[in-house]
């Protein structure tokens, strides 16, 4: 089910993800980093081809410029033919399906064939007669007998089966609609506005669609409840002929989404307008290394004022809190993310994420965002910003900063700087070139420079002309496999180094020598190894262990994705040990960095919050010790964003970005799954409240 929402991770991913393979982050066809396949809709253009034929377009568009398209054939026959597809640099899937529905508009029978985003095989078929239902797909083969009115949810989908359920919802009683395999949806108008199109105006209406994400689903039908559009700040799926129409739509939308924000942020947030004692902790500050018991933190306007036994004789009006004994630290950094809103904030303070560094985004729609949770309107972490700038050409990134010359290349990044980033990201298709002509001006401006390893170079030359950071695993071992793979752009950079990884011997010459350049040149590594793991471990029906830990707590359409183990690389036979050896080596190329002193970063690229703890874990696999690794997601981070000064550490006068944890990460790095108090300034959180906010069962009790 798409209608521009949040996936489950592993289904495909956030709407500017990276390696997270994008049936990561937002539900429906793919397997959530989390995130989700893109951000995509549903269609409908009405025109009349026959008598006998309603045939309906949409245009989709990311960043801007049109990425693919839905077309849906409506019969008089009761039959629907829908094909879909999409283009995200080089991945993206291709769908068609065919649907027999009753006289209600509900589905019968539903054939649908393709391939998904990363272009694995994809074959799935639903039967209903009567009170029987049958479907199977690649992980699924189930039987159900089930009387009344019921919509199945293909695992994998076209944005069109979106607008069915919507209006098998409004047809339904009280608008709510049972699921199958579980769940109920519900669904509820929001708002009516006027377009204008190319040829026409229309009268449309924003829906509400609960019941299938983390949060509320939003949907434009016009007045006969056919699709108009589903919208976000990153992409938009509209019916063809009203593109000129997003930003009415858009606004719009977008009043709905601040108004339901400035609510959740007024109910969740704890404003300290007092001096806050913190009474009964034990305390770990990440340079040092040591957990100190029975301490008292005290903090005001902020900031933390001081620590041990606290004199509060001095301080009027100081609150209490009892802290139970737990695990005091800083804050986390997730130092690769692609912040949408919504769930995401939520999830990051409740997962005890307190900073955030988005690598790429929109200007426009990041910059809102930053704003209304500085103002206290919504409930998020601390973002810093790096621009994205890519080349121009069919594989580039979904983002409109394209380059293809000095000048657009030097415009880039004064845009960047003026507009408060503080890092350039460098993508996959821009000229090789164009590369230190960046990062010079970059430098020039005080910027740092990081990125994929551009197409048609290799990761020594990407340092040697000026790279100050390298992100993802994968991209150290393709600067062994240039005789392999050079073309970067598509998912070969994924496939060859899950066909060769296994080979590259992490102590042999060549690879010691470029180590001992990342050293030597302080380069900092961004590895997030756990976006990797499902796709190199997963397969249908048997998921990758990415998401083991906390699959119980999703809603039960998000745990159904999950454990379909879609969104693996497709293998062949054979493969299965290979893939899962050359994933290994990348677990151990992370300790090998380490322990030969590379600055190491930890950053998910993957569903916000939730899936930190297990990159700290891996990197806990990879031989770093727990404290190490605390460092390395705190005060580490904090140091290669020149924010040591301030942030990531519990000591006086840092800004109180405090987590109190049930259990010790120092010694089982599991615990850090169990944040209980997040307190971001003067903002505090109770973790398990956030967690209920978005539909998540909060994390077990000790």
């Amino acid at each position: 089910m798409q209608v521009l929402a949040t996936k489950p991770p592993g289904a495909g991913g956030n709407p500017g993800a990276d390696e997270a393979i994008m049936p990561r982050l937002k539900p429906w066809g793919i397997a959530m980093k989390t995130m989700s396949v893109i951000l995509f809709a549903v269609l409908v253009a009405a025109t009349s081809v026959h008598a006998a034929e309603r045939v309906e377009r949409s245009t989709l568009l990311v960043a801007g410029a049109k990425a693919g398209f839905q077309e849906a054939r409506y019969g008089d026959d009761g039959k629907l033919a829908v094909h879909f597809e999409f283009n995200d640099r080089g991945r993206g899937p291709n769908l068609d399906a065919i649907y027999v529905l009753d006289a209600h508009g509900m589905p019968t029978s539903i054939e649908l064939k393709g391939v998904d985003y990363l272009k694995a095989p994809v074959a799935e078929t639903y039967t209903r007669n009567g009170d029987a239902l049958s479907w199977k797909n690649a992980s699924e083969d189930d039987k159900r007998t089930l009387a009344g009115s019921s919509f199945f949810l293909g695992l994998n989908q076209v944005p069109e089966d979106s607008i069915l359920l919507a209006r098998a919802a409004l047809a339904a009683p009280e608008h709510k609609l049972a699921l199958v395999p579980a769940g109920v949806a519900s669904i509820h108008k929001l708002a009516t506005v006027q377009v204008q199109g190319k040829d026409a105006s229309r009268s449309v209406d924003l829906y509400a669609l609960n019941g299938l994400n983390l949060l509320p689903d939003f949907v434009w039908l016009d007045q006969d409840q056919r699709f108009f559009a589903s919208y976000s700040g990153w992409s938009t799926l509209i019916r063809e002929g009203f593109e000129d129409a997003i930003k009415t739509i858009g606004d719009r939308q977008e009043q709905e989404e601040k108004r339901l924000a400035e609510a959740r942020a007024s109910e969740l947030t704890r404003q300290l307008t007092s001096p806050l004692l913190i009474r009964n902790v034990r305390v770990f500050d990440p340079p040092s290394g040591e957990v100190v018991n029975g301490r008292a933190v005290l903090i005001d306007a902020g900031r933390i004022v001081s620590i041990g036994e606290a004199d509060v004789s001095l301080l009027d009006g100081v609150e209490e809190l009892d802290g139970g004994n737990h695990f005091l630290m800083p804050g986390l950094w997730d130092m690769h993310v692609h912040f949408t809103g919504g769930a995401d904030g939520l999830l990051d303070l409740a997962s005890g994420v307190t900073t955030v560094r988005d690598m790429a985004n929109q200007v426009e729609t990041l910059k809102a965002l930053i704003d209304g949770i500085e103002a206290g309107k919504d409930i998020g972490p601390r973002i810093i910003r790096a621009g994205i700038i890519d080349g121009k050409g069919p594989f580039a990134g979904p983002t409109k900063v394209l380059v293809d010359n000095e000048k657009e290349a030097l415009d880039a990044v004064k845009m960047y700087k003026e507009t408060g980033h503080e890092q350039i990201k460098i993508y996959s298709s821009i000229k090789p070139e164009l590369m230190p002509i960046i990062a010079k001006a970059a430098h020039e401006q005080g910027l740092r420079v990081s990125g994929h390893v551009p197409a048609f170079m290799t990761a020594r030359q990407f340092v040697e002309n000026g790279a100050d950071e390298i992100q993802h695993v994968n991209m150290l071992f393709l600067n062994f496999m240039f005789d392999k793979v050079q073309d970067t752009r598509t998912p070969a950079r994924f496939t060859a180094v899950a066909e060769h990884g296994a080979a590259l011997d992490l102590s042999s010459p060549p690879v010691r020598d470029f180590i001992q350049l990342l050293k030597d040149r302080d380069i900092v590594v961004d590895p997030t190894v756990g976006t990797f793991e499902d796709m190199f471990l997963g397969r249908p029906g048997v998921p990758g262990p990415g998401f083991a830990a906390i699959v119980d707590r999703f809603p039960t359409t998000w745990q159904r994705q999950i454990r379909s183990g879609a969104g693996g690389l497709e293998m062949k036979p054979g493969q299965q040990a290979l893939f899962r050896d050359s994933y290994q080596a990348m677990v151990n190329m992370v300790g090998v960095l380490h322990r030969s002193g590379v600055h190491i970063v930890a950053g998910t690229d993957n569903l916000a919050g939730m899936t930190l703890p297990r990159e700290l874990e891996l990197y806990v696999e990879a031989g770093i010790p727990p404290k190490d690794v605390l460092r390395i997601a705190t005060s580490g981070s904090a140091e290669v964003m020149k924010r040591d000064g301030d942030y990531g550490r519990v000591a006086p006068g840092y800004v109180s970005d405090l987590i109190l944890v049930d259990g010790d990460p120092t010694i089982n790095m599991a615990d850090i799954r169990k944040v209980r108090t997040t307190i971001r300034g003067d903002r505090l959180y109770d973790a398990d409240a956030l967690f209920r906010a978005v539909s998540i069962r909060p994390t077990p009790k000790q």
